[in-house]
């Protein structure tokens, strides 16, 4: 039973840029290849994994769910539409905490060479629903996110 009375949903659109220190080729593999982006993208070490799967192809997708520690349980689920390899990549995706259905997004990440690194936009398009999530807090979910792209990215640079 959903016990939320008032019904709202706010648009939103936020941008994220960043330069990696890392050729495109490896930003594109952190992205792309199951391996590599289960050590960087998803809740870290506070967030306990009940399911995750992801199939990087148009029409394929991700799913995360689990639980924070002491916290709320939480569901992203992912779908493909657009991929250009070493270029672009689309996708739409759900998030839950609690079975409460906070947003609907479209998300774009670029990425381009600049010079010796790579310059990465990510665009988010959502709607946030019945006030449960805010433009603000997911922009900075986000930043953090890619902050362990950047950081894993920066420790396979310090292994090759």
């Amino acid at each position: 039973m959903n016990d939320i009375t008032e019904r709202s949903q706010t648009h939103a659109t936020f941008v994220v840029e960043r330069t990696f220190h890392a050729p495109l080729d490896a930003v594109w593999h952190a992205l792309s290849d199951n391996d590599a982006r289960d050590q960087w993208f998803g809740g870290g070490p506070a967030f306990d994994v009940a399911n995750k799967a992801h199939d990087f192809r148009v029409g394929g997708g991700g799913i995360e769910e689990g639980q924070w520690h002491g916290g709320p349980r939480s569901r992203f689920l992912s779908t493909y539409t657009d991929i250009v390899d070493r270029c672009r990549i689309v996708f739409t995706y759900d998030m839950w905490v609690d079975d409460k259905h906070l947003s609907t997004s479209l998300t774009t990440i670029a990425v381009e060479p600049d010079g010796d690194a790579t310059l990465l936009t990510y665009t988010e398009q959502a709607v946030h629903f019945d006030g449960l999530d805010s433009v603000e807090g997911r922009e900075e979910g986000t930043r953090g996110i890619l902050d362990g792209l950047g950081a894993f990215l920066s420790k396979d640079a310090a292994h090759d």
